[in-house]
C-alpha cells in the first residue's frame, strides 16, 4: 500500500467517524425536541403559549408569572425553575 493510499484511507475513516458522530447528535436533538412539558407560572406578560381564564389566546396574558399561563419547555426543565408548576395554579 502506498503512502498516498494510506492517507486516503485514513481520511475516509476519519470522515466516516465524524459523520456517524454528527448523525448521533442530530438524532438525540430531534428526540429531545419531542419531549416537552407545559410549565405554568413562568411567562412574562404577553408571552404565554396558551389561553387562560383571563386571556383569550396565546400571547395575551396580562401579568408576569400568571399561574394559569404556561410556556412549553423541554421535559425536566420546569422542576428546576423557581415559582414554576406542572399544573395551573392560582394567581
Amino acid at each position: 500500500m502506498t503512502i498516498q493510499t494510506k492517507t486516503k484511507l485514513a481520511s475516509l475513516i476519519a470522515a466516516t467517524a465524524i459523520t456517524a458522530a454528527l448523525a448521533g447528535v442530530t438524532m438525540g436533538t430531534a428526540q429531545a425536541a419531542d419531549e416537552k412539558e407545559k410549565c405554568y407560572g413562568i411567562s412574562k406578560a404577553g408571552m404565554n403559549d396558551c389561553q387562560t381564564p383571563t386571556s383569550s389566546c396565546a400571547g395575551t396574558s396580562k401579568k408576569d408569572g400568571d399561574g394559569h399561563a404556561f410556556l412549553v419547555v423541554p421535559k425536566g426543565t420546569c422542576g428546576k425553575l423557581v415559582g414554576a408548576s406542572l399544573t395551573p395554579k392560582a394567581g
